[in-house]
C-alpha cells in the first residue's frame, strides 16, 4: 500500500507538471501563430513595396526618355549653335563690339550646359547604382524570410511532437493507474475472502480439535515412552538452521532497501554539492566542495559490498549446517565492509560540515536556514556515531567465527540487545535529519535567486531520507522482533553451557545423518554390531513402535505448527481485514480526488472511467460468487457431519486438515501474488522514473526552442527596422533625384529659351 501511495504521489506531481507544461506549449502555440501572422503581414508589406518599387522604376523609365530627348535637343542646339558660329565668323569684320559681348555670353552658357549634362550623367550612375544595390539587398532579405519560414515550420513540428508524446504518456500513466486500481481491489477481495474464512471456525470446533490433539499427543507420547529404548527430548537437535536461514532471508531483503537508499542518498547530496550554493556549470565550485564530490563519487565501493557480503552470510546458511555464531565465517567478511563503510562516513563527515558552512556563508542565506544548517550538522555527527556504535557490535558478534571461546552466551545477549536498542537510535536519527532537511528544503523554496535544478534535487534527497528512515526502521523492528532468537541458547551438549566449535557440529551432523539413516533403513557400507536383517526380525515390534513414533512425532509436531499459525493468521488477517477497509475508503477518496483533478486538468476520459468502473463491477461479483460457493461448502461439511455417529471424529479431523490445506495452499497463493505485485509496483515505479527524466528532457527542449523562438523574433524585429529604415532612405533619395531632374529640366528649358533667343538675335543681324 506505501508503494501505491507513493506511485499515486507521483502520478499527482506528473499530472500537474503534465498542466505546466500544457500551458506553456498553448503559449509556444500562441507565440508561434503570432509570428506566422507576423509573416503573412511581412509578406504583404513586401508585395506593396514591389508595387510601389516598379511603379518608381516606370518612373525612372519615363524620366530616363524624357532624359533623352532633352540631351537629343541639346544636341540640336549645339549644332545649331555651331552653325550660327560658322556664320558669324564669315560675318566677323561685320561684326561690332556689341556682337562680340553677344559671343562672351554664349560661351559662359555653353560651358553652364556642359557641367549641367556632366552631373546629369552622373546624376544618372548613382541612380543605376542605387538601384542595383537595393535589388541585392531586397534578393538578401527574401532569402533570409523564406529562412525564418522554414525555421518556424520546424519549430512548430516540434512542437506538435512533443505534444503527441505528452497525449501518449498520459495515456498510457492513466492505463496503468486503471490497472493498478483493478488489481488493488481483487487483492483486497482475495484479503477479505481469506480474513471470512476464519471467522467461520468457532472457537468451540478449535477447542474440540485442540483437545483431539492433546489426546494422540498423549497417548503418542505414552507409546513412545513404552516401545522406544532411546528418547533425547532435548532441543540438541532442533531445526535451528531453518529459522535462522529465514531470518537471514528477512533480514538481507531490509538490507537491500538499506543498500539502495544509501546510495541515492550519497548520490543526490553529490548533485546538490555541484549546484548550490554554486553552480558548477555557471562557475566553478570551491576545492573542498571538490574533494567532497570525489569522496561521494566513491560511494558504490563501500556500500555494495554490504549487500554482497550479506548475501554470502545467507548462502551459507543451508540445512547441512549449524548455524551458530561459531560456525558462522561469514560474519566477519560483513563486518569488515561495514567497518570500511563506517570509515568512510567519518572520513567525509568534516567535509559535510564545512558545505553547511559555505552555505551559511552565502548572500542570502537567511538565520533560519543557518539554524536548520547547524541543526544538520548535528545530526549527521550523531548518525556517523551511531555508526560506529553498530560497527563495534557487529565486530564484537564476528569475533566467536575467529577465535574460539571469545565470547559466553550471557555476553552475546548483551551485546543482541544493545544492538537493537543502537538499530533504534539510529531509526531516530535519520528520522530527525529527514525532518531537519525537509523544514531545510522549504526555506530553501522562498529565496528568490532558487533555481528549478535545486529544487528537482532536494526532492529527489528528501525522498531518499525517507527510504533510509523506512528501511531503518524496518530493520529495527525486526531484530526486536526475532531478538529471543537471538538471544536463545543455541547448540549446546544436554544440561551444559558450552558453545559449539566447528568440529563439534560437523561431527553433531554427522551423526544425525547416520541416525537418520539407521532409523529409516538406508542401505549403506557402515561398520554394524548387528546386521540389519537379524535385527529387525528380532525386534519387529520395537521396530513398528519407532517408525509410529516417528510418524505420530511428524504429526502432532505438525499439527501444532499449523494450530499457532493458524490461531495467529486468524489475528492477523483479522487486522489486516480491518486495516484493508480503512485503507481501501481513504484510498478510494482519494482515487476520487485524482479523478476529479484528472477530469478538470485534461477534460476527462469516460471511456477509461466506465472501463474501470465496468471492472471494478466484475471483481466484485466473482467475489460474491466465490464466497457463495464457500459457504455452500461449509453448508455441505456441517450437513455431513451430522450423518454417522461413529465416523463423526473422523470426518471432524478429516474436514479440519482437508481446511487447513485449504488455507495454506490460499495463503501460499497470496503470498505469491502479494510479491508479484511488489514487483510490478517496483517496475512501474522504475517506469515513472523514466518518464520523469524523460519528462525533464522534453521541458529543456522546450525551452530551448522558447529561447530559439524568442531570438528569431528578435532577429524579424531588427530585420523589419532594417528595411523600415532602408526603405525610408530609398524614398528620401527618389525625392531629391525627382527635385533634381525638375531643377535640370528647368535650367534645361532656360538654356533652350535662351539658345532660341541667340539664334533669333543672330538672325536678325
Amino acid at each position: 500500500m506505501a508503494n501505491v501511495t507513493d506511485l499515486q504521489t507521483k502520478y499527482s506531481k506528473l499530472a500537474q507538471e503534465y498542466s505546466k507544461l500544457r500551458a506553456q506549449n498553448q503559449v509556444l502555440k500562441k507565440a508561434v501563430v503570432d509570428e506566422q501572422a507576423s509573416t503573412v503581414s511581412l509578406k504583404e508589406q513586401l508585395k506593396h513595396r514591389d508595387q510601389s518599387l516598379r511603379k518608381q522604376e516606370q518612373e525612372m523609365d519615363s524620366l530616363s526618355f524624357r532624359n533623352q530627348q532633352l540631351a537629343k535637343r541639346v544636341e540640336l542646339l549645339q549644332e545649331e549653335l555651331a552653325v550660327s558660329e560658322a556664320k558669324s565668323k564669315k560675318g566677323k569684320s561685320k561684326v561690332d563690339s556689341p556682337s562680340q559681348h553677344g559671343l562672351e555670353t554664349q560661351s559662359v552658357f555653353d560651358e553652364d550646359l556642359q557641367k549641367k549634362i556632366e552631373e546629369n550623367e552622373r546624376l544618372h550612375i548613382q541612380f543605376y547604382e542605387a538601384d542595383e544595390q537595393h535589388r541585392r539587398q531586397e534578393a538578401e532579405l527574401r532569402g533570409r524570410l523564406q529562412e525564418l519560414e522554414r525555421d518556424s515550420e520546424q519549430h512548430q513540428t516540434v512542437v506538435d511532437g512533443l505534444t503527441a508524446k505528452y497525449i501518449d504518456t498520459i495515456e498510457r500513466l492513466q492505463s496503468d493507474k486503471a490497472r493498478l486500481e483493478v488489481r488493488m481491489v481483487k487483492c483486497i477481495i482475495k484479503s477479505v475472502k481469506l480474513s471470512s474464512f476464519f471467522p467461520l471456525c468457532s472457537q468451540q470446533q478449535l477447542r474440540r480439535c485442540q483437545s483431539e490433539l492433546n489426546r494422540q499427543v498423549k497417548q503418542s507420547s505414552s507409546v513412545i515412552q513404552e516401545k522406544v529404548p532411546f528418547n533425547d527430548t532435548s532441543e540438541y537437535l532442533a531445526p535451528r538452521h531453518l529459522k535462522a536461514r529465514d531470518v537471514a532471508g528477512q533480514a538481507l531483503s531490509f538490507i537491500q532497501d538499506l543498500v539502495a537508499a544509501l546510495l541515492n542518498f550519497h548520490s543526490y547530496t553529490e548533485q546538490r554539492v555541484h549546484i548550490y550554493p554554486r553552480d558548477s556549470s555557471i562557475e566553478p565550485i570551491s576545492p573542498l566542495n571538490q574533494k567532497f564530490s570525489q569522496y561521494l563519487h566513491e560511494n558504490a565501493a563501500y556500500v555494495r559490498p554490504l549487500e554482497d557480503s550479506f548475501l554470502q552470510l545467507h548462502q551459507s546458511i543451508t540445512e547441512d549446517t549449524v548455524t551458530v555464531l561459531e560456525t558462522v565465517v561469514k560474519l566477519k567478511s560483513f563486518a569488515d565492509n561495514f567497518s570500511s563503510y563506517t570509515h568512510f562516513l567519518q572520513k567525509i563527515l568534516p567535509y559535510q560540515l564545512k558545505s553547511l558552512e559555505e552555505e551559511c556563508e552565502a548572500p542570502l542565506c537567511t538565520a533560519a536556514l543557518t539554524a536548520k544548517n547547524q541543526e544538520l550538522q548535528g545530526d549527521m555527527k550523531r548518525v556517523t556515531s551511531v555508526f560506529e556504535k553498530l560497527q563495534s557490535y557487529i565486530n564484537i558478534l564476528a569475533l566467536p567465527s575467529v577465535r574460539q571461546d571469545a565470547m559466553l552466551p550471557s555476553s552475546t545477549s548483551a551485546v543482541f540487545t544493545q544492538l537493537a536498542a543502537c538499530l533504534h537510535s539510529l531509526h531516530d536519527a535519520i528520522k530527525e535529519m529527514s525532518k531537519h532537511y525537509n523544514q531545510k528544503a522549504g526555506l530553501e523554496q522562498e529565496l528568490p535567486t532558487i533555481t528549478q535544478k535545486l529544487c528537482t534535487t532536494s526532492e529527489c534527497l528528501l525522498g531518499s531520507l525517507g527510504s533510509l528512515t523506512s528501511s531503518t526502521g524496518k530493520i529495527a523492528t525486526f531484530f526486536s522482533n526475532n531478538l529471543d532468537f537471538f538471544t536463545s541458547p543455541g547448540y549446546s551438549p544436554r544440561g551444559g553451557t558450552v558453545t559449539l566449535n566447528p568440529l563439534q557440529a560437523e561431527s553433531m551432523l554427522a551423526n544425525k545423518k547416520k541416525a537418520a539413516a539407521y532409523m529409516y533403513a538406508i542401505k549403506k557400507p557402515r561398520p554394524q554390531s548387528v546386521p540389519y536383517r537379524e535385527a529387525l526380525s528380532n525386534r519387529r515390534i520395537l521396530t513398528s513402535s519407532t517408525e509410529s513414533r516417528e510418524g505420530l512425532t511428524q504429526q502432532v509436531q505438525q499439527s501444532q505448527e499449523k494450530i499457532a499459525r493458524l490461531e495467529q493468521e486468524k489475528e492477523h488477517w483479522l487486522l489486516e481485514a480491518q486495516l484493508g477497509k480503512v485503507r481501501l475508503e481513504k484510498e478510494n477518496q482519494r482515487i476520487a480526488d485524482l479523478e476529479a483533478q484528472l477530469a478538470a486538468a485534461l477534460g476527462g476520459s469516460p471511456n477509461t472511467q466506465a472501463a474501470a468502473a465496468s471492472t471494478l463491477a466484475q471483481s466484485h461479483e466473482e467475489a460474491e460468487k466465490e464466497l457463495q460457493k464457500a459457504v455452500g461448502k461449509e453448508t455441505t461439511l456441517c450437513t455431513s457431519l451430522v450423518g454417522d455417529e461413529d465416523s463423526r471424529e473422523q470426518l471432524i479431523k478429516t474436514h479440519y486438515m482437508a481446511r487447513v490445506g485449504e488455507l495454506t495452499t490460499q495463503l501460499q497463493i497470496s503470498d505469491s501474488k502479494a510479491v508479484h505485485f511488489h514487483s510490478e509496483c517496483r517496475a512501474l515505479a522504475k517506469r515513472l522514473a523514466i518518464a520523469e527524466k524523460s519528462r525533464e528532457t522534453l521541458s529543456e527542449e522546450v525551452k530551448r526552442a522558447n529561447q530559439n523562438i524568442t531570438r528569431l523574433q528578435d532577429e524579424l524585429t531588427t530585420t523589419k527596422r532594417s528595411y523600415e529604415d532602408q526603405l525610408s532612405m530609398m524614398s528620401d533619395h527618389l525625392c531629391s533625384m525627382n527635385e533634381t531632374l525638375s531643377k535640370q529640366r528647368e535650367e534645361i528649358d532656360t538654356l533652350k529659351l535662351g539658345s532660341k533667343g541667340n539664334a533669333k538675335k543672330n538672325k536678325g543681324r
